[in-house]
């Protein structure tokens, strides 16, 4: 049997105190033992000093574990913080946003809010449920901590007759807390194309943008406006550790290191346009990235993009090295053309119908188009297009107000809507030109030829 039994203060094979502690056996021995064939070639240490030096080695592990509390808590009530200031600030946009409409439209601002509190309660309830998962983790972390600082305040031989089963339990076993996707309140949901939803009502005063930014994706170091349309780079002279915009959670839709936001809507199939002002901003790149890139750290693959930095102009691709590009005049907007059907990318200046590149690429997967900001001076700013209401007929298209039943909505640039214009009146020129070749021009055509002069 061994000769330490824990209810014995003396060894029980010399009645002797215990005086060393065998650093091979990890037990204490007497003086004799130390002499003894069984531990004559061990190393050995006072009681004092060997209790001291595993203390320290147990508060080593002690330290660890109340370092990974803390961050199970931080990152509890970092999450828990911002869920309620998104769903704060969003409800004031709301609000802000319904303020500019007539009072009949108070009843939809109120159905506006009611869906952000359930998603509020939703999210808080899924938060919780997290916590309460990592609750048991912390339980069981806080009576690991609670039993060790025990330990450590024992007796030395008390301490070091349970040592080894004590320092067992302080090895933690645990995972790092992680937060899990799509905690955050889905802000775009809510403030993107707001107006546009009404179009019923107010179709002439919306503003339609066809990228929203998603602010739940944006870098640290950017701030969104209010209508998730502008991304401009944050002063840093001006943040201090209290500003709670550095607060924000490290959730796994987020970039950490390069400076760029998504758009909240991906795209895996047919054709999309935006314009994007630039205006005088010295670096910036756009283009579109695929929804499985690694957001964290460096973005080394997986997105296409036209970029301006350091007065040049570039282009980048999966596929291929950076590409410089020749721009005689600097563009103030880029339009972005994504073909996504046809595997085609292509950036263009609609101010002078210049095409400054196109890829060609086979898409095999979601994309999102993603703005980055690298200028502290001005912002990147998705510009609004022209919406119409409008109720088609067989073969033919009439321009209607929301009072016509039926009506779907197209929307369009400046440079869509003259071509479509264009090529409605070739159409009826052709047919006008058989007619006047058949000697069968009626008083309506006649009209239709000065129409053509006007419009030459």
């Amino acid at each position: 049997s061994d000769p330490l039994e824990l209810t014995e203060v003396l060894c029980s094979l010399h009645s002797e105190k215990f005086k060393l502690f065998c650093l091979e056996d990890k037990k204490p021995i007497c003086v004799v033992c130390q002499t003894s064939k069984k531990h004559k070639n061990h190393n050995c240490s006072p009681i004092d000093e060997a209790a001291q030096d595993q203390k320290e080695e147990l508060q080593t592990a002690l330290n660890s574990l109340k370092e990974k509390l803390g961050v199970f808590s931080k990152i509890s009530q970092t999450c828990a913080e911002h869920i309620l200031s998104q769903a704060q600030h969003t409800e004031g946009q709301i609000k802000g946003q319904f303020e500019k409409l007539h009072q009949f439209l108070r009843e939809e601002e109120a159905a506006r809010i009611a869906e952000l509190k359930e998603e509020e309660e939703h999210k808080n309830r899924v938060m919780k449920e997290n916590i309460e998962e990592m609750s048991r983790e912390i339980s069981s972390l806080a009576n690991t901590i609670s039993f060790l600082e025990e330990e450590l305040k024992a007796e030395d031989l008390s301490f070091l007759q349970n040592y080894e089963s004590t320092k067992e339990r302080a090895q933690c076993k645990l995972p790092d807390p992680m937060l899990i996707s799509g905690v955050l309140i889905d802000v775009a949901k809510y403030l993107g194309n707001l107006q546009f939803r009404v179009w019923e009502k107010m179709h002439e005063i919306v503003k339609y943008t066809p990228v929203i930014l998603n602010p739940n994706t944006s870098q640290p170091h950017l701030i969104l406006s209010d209508d998730l349309t502008s991304v401009r780079h944050r002063d840093e002279d001006s943040i201090n550790d209290s500003d709670e915009t550095r607060q924000l959670p490290d959730n796994p839709e987020r970039f950490d290191t390069f400076r760029m936001v998504l758009g909240s809507e991906g795209f895996n199939s047919g054709t999309h346009n935006w314009d994007i002002e630039v205006g005088d901003n010295t670096h910036w790149s756009l283009g579109v990235i695929t929804e499985s890139v690694q957001r964290k750290g460096e973005v080394k693959n997986g997105y296409w993009q036209i970029r301006f930095t350091g007065g040049k102009y570039d282009t980048h691709s999966p596929s291929g090295s950076d590409t410089l590009l020749t721009v005689r005049q600097n563009p103030l907007r880029i339009r972005v053309q994504l073909d996504w059907d046809g595997g085609k990318l292509s950036f263009s200046d609609p101010d002078n119908k210049t095409v400054l590149h196109t890829f060609t690429h086979t898409f095999t997967e979601k994309v999102f188009p993603f703005c980055l900001n690298g200028c502290k001076l001005h912002p990147v700013r998705i510009l609004p297009v022209k919406a119409c209401v409008t109720v088609e007929k067989p073969n033919e298209t009439f321009l209607q107000d929301t009072s016509v039943r039926g009506l779907t909505v197209n929307t369009h640039n400046d440079y869509d809507m003259f071509d479509e214009d264009i090529d409605e009146f070739e159409d009826e020129y052709d047919e006008y030109a058989d007619l006047k070749d058949e000697n069968d021009v009626d008083e309506e055509y006649e009209e239709d030829e000065e129409e053509e002069d006007d419009y030459k």
